[in-house]
């Protein structure tokens, strides 16, 4: 049944998680379904399929038509999303899920890597499976494990890579510097303590460092906390470059006042600055190299 199709259908984490929750005490039919979620019948039928087929719902034959309900492991997904246990969450697709898996395996093999690269790459590794990837394939698994936090994608160059630590390395100073100077010299100016973007510094090192943006901003503000004199902040008029994105930053929480258990989505192309004291900072300047990091002291 659900094994026909060789690529995943186009299902969000947020209609996975109401169809988990739709069917959870009581086995729903296709046309239930529907209208509980509010759905046509080409998309109630594509999210119950795909669901089906990762192992949250199971099927029943009753005389009449196909039934649906939740699984053990369709309850356990439910529940990490309810406990907004996001990395339980995602483990749990990434084992059921072949194509979501086989994403996660690949960026671990190698990452960062774009779209193409890593359609290319799946090409050749399931020329003889049962699944197989299409740009739109790659974009709805991208956008699950961003959501999940797994991975991130450079807002600018679109590249994914792998989450490994929650941590930045002791060495982050340095990295910083080295990021700062190769951004100074791809805007073409030649001046020190030149200001720049504090979300293109961001974006450049969470990829090289594999870390969360969030672990990037509290060793940023460690950074500037512990070199007082030696970097500098500054904010930006409201329509700032600095503040654009070519990609939106993807995120994910539990909505509120819904008896359907559900998610709040939202995609954010106005890149965030550095808050320091309930304002925010979008460039930053280095006046003097000789910079002091002590890791973990504001993670």
């Amino acid at each position: 049944m659900t094994s026909e199709r060789a690529t995943i259908r186009p299902i969000t984490l947020g209609r996975l998680t109401e169809l988990t929750h739709v069917c959870e005490s009581t086995s729903k039919t296709t046309e239930t379904i529907e209208e509980t979620l509010n759905v046509s019948h080409r998309r109630a039928r594509e999210t119950v399929l795909e669901a089906t087929r990762i192992g949250l719902l199971s099927e029943r034959d009753t005389d009449d038509e196909l039934e649906y309900q939740t699984t053990p492991v369709g309850e356990r997904f439910l529940d990490a999303v309810k406990a907004e246990e996001w990395t339980q969450a995602n483990e749990i697709l990434a084992v059921r899920s072949p194509h979501y898996g086989t994403f996660l395996d690949v960026l671990d093999e190698f990452s960062p890597a774009s779209q193409d690269e890593i359609l290319d790459y799946l090409e050749k590794e399931l020329e003889y499976s049962p699944h197989s990837f299409n740009q739109t394939g790659i974009e709805i698994v991208g956008d699950w494990g961003e959501r999940l936090g797994g991975i991130q994608r450079n807002a600018f160059t679109g590249e994914y890579y792998v989450v490994d630590s929650g941590d930045v390395p002791a060495n982050f100073q340095f990295v910083f510097l080295e990021e700062y100077d190769d951004l100074e010299e791809t805007a073409g100016v030649d001046l020190r303590q030149r200001y720049l973007s504090i979300p293109r510094l961001r974006e450049r090192i969470c990829e090289r460092l594999q870390c969360s943006r969030g672990s990037f901003d509290s060793a940023l503000t460690t950074l500037c906390q512990e070199n007082i004199g030696k970097l500098e902040l500054s904010g930006a008029p409201l329509d700032t470059a600095a503040k654009e994105s070519v990609l939106g930053i993807k995120e994910i929480a539990l909505a509120d006042g819904d008896s359907l258990v559900s998610t709040s989505q939202s995609t954010q192309q106005v890149m965030a600055g550095l808050e320091q004291f309930d304002k925010q900072y979008y460039y930053l300047a280095v006046y003097d190299r000789d910079l002091e990091f002590t890791p973990n002291s504001n993670q």
